[in-house]
């Protein structure tokens, strides 16, 4: 497998609260090492100039074409989180870190905090389709994601406002359980997700748990299941596929992408030692998303998943709740 070296990533900083004027800051640790990416030995590369690619990116070499230096404006549609770790307003704090304008439309209001969810309430699905088509009808939209859905109506309100619009690009985070296990979506909503959302999809990125609800089997619990798991859900109809290995037991956390003509490449990093996880899946598909608009897919993973590594290691400086904190999204630029 040739080895593919990684874009550069934004330093992170660590340490335990936030350094007052005058104090001494604590010896900044080695950052955590990059994501490395090995490509399969049947895969099958072309140049990102070629026609191939440029069909393969599902619109986004359109964008890389016309963007230029202007800001990409990108589009979350998910639920909330009050104390800021999850959802949509984890999201906007990524396409910010990514230099991005973020915008949000509302799928579901949730009651949660860093311990635990305490009740939802999903929106009507005409009133979520009326905030898209607001933002549509006004915004050019250069990349959108979607998250917490919660319901099959919600699901097909979305899939048929994003057609209307003829959205690209679309990163699908498929939301089911929340950090602390409490269930995030109706059990009906699965196929709705699965029929109407991944098809319309750029990039869908499950981890292990939903790659099994998705294909109503048990998760991938090796490496091998894992490019399996990863070749059935590429066969749902997304152009691309992050599989997520993260439950994976190990020293690293590898995940494996699965584009078009069966390149599958594996994605490897060091796990950061951390309980500040809560909305990590949120916060790395709205960086991909929000990076989508001028770069290719694999090239757009890789920098997300650095960045999510950075923001991870930097976790300590916050203190936010008594459970499963945040990342620290803007670990790069509060210096």
């Amino acid at each position: 497998m040739a080895a593919r070296t990684p874009p550069p990533r934004a330093h992170a900083r660590t340490g335990r609260g936030r350094p007052t004027t005058g104090a001494s800051r604590p010896p900044t640790p080695r950052r955590p090492a990059r994501p490395t990416a090995h490509r399969r030995r049947d895969a099958r590369r072309r140049p990102r100039g070629s026609p191939t690619a440029q069909r393969h990116n599902h619109n986004t070499t359109q964008h890389n074409e016309t963007r230029g230096n202007m800001i990409a404006n990108v589009l979350t549609i998910a639920g909330t989180d009050p104390t800021g770790g999850a959802g949509i307003q984890a999201d906007l704090k990524a396409f910010s870190a990514m230099r991005a304008y973020g915008m949000a439309a509302i799928t579901a209001v949730v009651a949660q905090n860093t311990t635990g969810v305490r009740s939802f309430r999903a929106l009507d699905p005409a009133f979520v389709a009326d905030q898209i088509d607001a933002v549509f009808d006004d915004v050019a939209v250069h990349a959108v994601k979607i998250g917490m859905i919660a319901t099959a109506a919600i699901a097909e309100a979305v899939a048929a406002a994003l057609a209307r619009h003829r959205a690209a690009p679309v990163v699908l985070d498929p939301v089911m359980v929340a950090k602390s296990g409490d269930r995030l979506l109706d059990p009906d909503a699965v196929d709705a997700i699965r029929d109407k959302l991944v098809p319309i999809s750029t990039l869908i990125t499950p981890n292990l748990p939903e790659a099994g609800v998705l294909l109503g089997r048990s998760e991938p619990r090796t490496l091998a299941e894992m490019h399996a798991a990863a070749a059935e859900l590429h066969a749902l109809g997304s152009r691309w596929v992050l599989l997520k290995g993260g439950h994976l037991a190990g020293e690293r956390s590898v995940d494996v992408l699965r584009g078009p003509a069966a390149a599958t490449v594996e994605l490897s990093a060091p796990r950061v030692a951390t309980n500040n996880d809560h909305g990590t899946g949120c916060t790395l598909s709205a960086a991909i998303a929000a990076l989508l608009p001028s770069h290719s897919v694999e090239d757009s993973v890789c920098q997300a998943k650095a960045y999510l590594s950075d923001a991870l290691a930097a976790s300590g400086e916050l203190e936010v709740g008594r459970g499963h904190g945040p990342v620290h999204h803007f670990h790069a630029l509060w210096n």
